[in-house]
């Protein structure tokens, strides 16, 4: 069965525009693979918090000398990287906030690059271990003139990081479906967010 891993980081519930292109491209994959299997998680909700000084003691403990309370600190990061190494596409909303991620994201981020699980150290060098197939980053903008080539190109941390992070972890197939001028008038936002349902169904 294929699997859809969706990592929702917008705060919004409500009139999320990388949501609203994410939704698109769900159903577009769906109607692609009949089959499917979708997992989502709203990261913005708390249900994954800051890493903690336990959680990283049990990242660098051998199995062997894990104790009971190094196993507890670490399971909800087995958890998300189970999710992970399970899935065929990654799915990823990400508005920029603050010309980067949302704090939500970097959460789950941490929980999920661990040495030895998505990425090893050997020889002198480092190896992606994770064995997702591609990533979909859908990522909105407030503004215009954040993309390559652009104005205010040198602002976006968004797409840079979350680019060398995921080839990083082994994820060689990276697509970026980018949503500017969120806060523009009614009909540009519109046609905005149609162009990029439109990528979607092409990348899905």
């Amino acid at each position: 069965m294929t699997l859809l891993l969706r990592i929702n980081s917008s705060s919004r519930r409500t009139g999320s525009h990388s949501a609203a292109v994410a939704d698109h491209f769900e159903a577009c994959f769906r109607k692609k693979h009949a089959d499917c299997d979708v997992i989502t998680r709203y990261v913005a909700d708390s249900s994954i918090p800051i890493i903690s000084q336990k959680t990283i003691e049990g990242f660098y403990t051998p199995p062997e000398a894990m104790s009971d309370d190094l196993v507890e600190a670490t399971a909800l990061s087995d958890q998300l990287i189970s999710e992970l190494q399970r899935a065929d596409t990654l799915l990823i909303t990400a508005p920029i906030y603050n010309f980067s991620i949302p704090a939500a994201l970097k959460t789950w981020i941490d929980q999920i690059v661990r040495m030895g699980h998505t990425f090893a150290y050997e020889n002198g060098s480092f190896q992606g271990l994770v064995q997702t197939r591609r990533a979909v980053v859908v990522v909105a903008y407030g503004a215009e003139g954040y993309l390559e080539g652009q104005p205010f190109a040198a602002a976006n941390f968004v797409e840079p990081y979350l680019k060398f992070l995921l080839s990083f972890l082994g994820i060689s197939d990276i697509r970026f479906i980018s949503v500017q001028g969120t806060t523009a008038d009614p009909e540009t936002v519109r046609a905005n967010v149609e162009a990029a349902k439109e990528a979607c169904g092409l990348a899905a």
